[in-house]
């Protein structure tokens, strides 16, 4: 067991963006180099975990405590693939509440419950949604509960939009206590624009990228087993990217306080990659055609 004290990590992203996919690939490498890993899902969808547990259900704090009203960790929690903790914050009854403070009263739970004393984990990881930083899902950075915070993003304007709202939330808490950027994990590079279009919204914003994730087969191929890359294709090219992944956050990598763009400068910006992207299509197309 482990006696150091755990490192709380927040992994950011829109929704669809593959945040949830690499979170668990990363507890997966991060359990496969012999850490002891938690788990948190963020998200109502209450899917953050399900590659870990081959698919399987696993009930969600929220609706624990709405059904028995004094949960225990074993309500809330499976063992996933190489010892990962699995635990999912879950969502309101749909139409009822706000999905954010959801958060807060699980990770209330979580601490009433000790579960970090008993568990003892190297690593936290809390996957959580990014399309809207309100007050709730801006919790694992605001209070205090995750030392530095990632953000997971394509190179799609609604992905880079987000990471920028991400970014304001950021600036914002970090000067009172709240995380900082530990780095951008540029995930789906698929065109030969894509990771220099995101090494541009890094630099233009004072952050780095600390990982490019191929878009690959092998990622849909696990997930149809209901596995991580780790588990199901270990010697893949794929699983290598997410171990270096794994590796950085678990060294002691730096972290700042990102400078988002307002939203002018953000449109003027894309506006110029839309110019660079089209105009060089275009261009080649002529060529094709002469």
């Amino acid at each position: 067991m482990s006696t150091n004290k755990p490192k709380h990590i927040a992994i950011y992203g829109k929704g669809g963006i593959g945040k949830s996919t690499t979170t668990s690939n990363i507890s997966a490498a991060l359990a496969e180099a012999g850490h002891r890993v938690i788990q948190i899902g963020c998200d109502p969808k209450s899917d953050s975990t399900t590659i870990l547990r081959g698919g399987e259900d696993l009930p969600t704090v929220l609706d624990s405590l709405r059904d028995s009203g004094r949960p225990t960790i074993a309500d809330v929690s499976a063992i996933g693939f190489g010892g990962v903790l699995c635990i999912e914050a879950g969502g309101p009854v749909p139409g009822v509440g706000c999905a954010g403070r959801g958060i807060n009263a699980a990770v209330d739970l979580l601490h009433e419950l000790k579960l970090f004393e008993e568990f003892k984990p190297d690593y936290v990881l809390y996957d959580v949604l990014g399309d809207v930083v309100c007050g709730g899902f801006a919790v694992p950075i605001r209070n205090g509960i995750a030392e530095s915070a990632f953000v997971v993003t394509s190179s799609d304007f609604m992905a880079i939009f987000a990471a920028n709202n991400l970014f304001k939330a950021i600036s914002k808490y970090a000067p009172s206590g709240g995380a900082r950027l530990g780095g951008v994990i540029a995930n789906s590079i698929q065109t030969p624009y894509a990771s220099a279009l995101i090494d541009d919204f890094a630099s233009r914003t004072g952050t780095n990228v600390v990982g490019y994730v191929p878009r690959s087969l092998t990622v849909a191929q696990s997930e149809l087993y209901g596995q991580t890359v780790i588990e199901a294709a270990p010697a893949s090219e794929q699983a290598d990217v997410y171990r270096q992944l794994a590796r950085h956050i678990a060294g002691d990598h730096p972290v700042s306080i990102p400078k988002p763009l307002n939203a002018p400068a953000l449109k003027q910006w894309a506006k110029q990659w839309g110019d660079r992207v089209f105009g060089g299509a275009a261009e080649r197309r002529l060529v094709e055609v002469v």
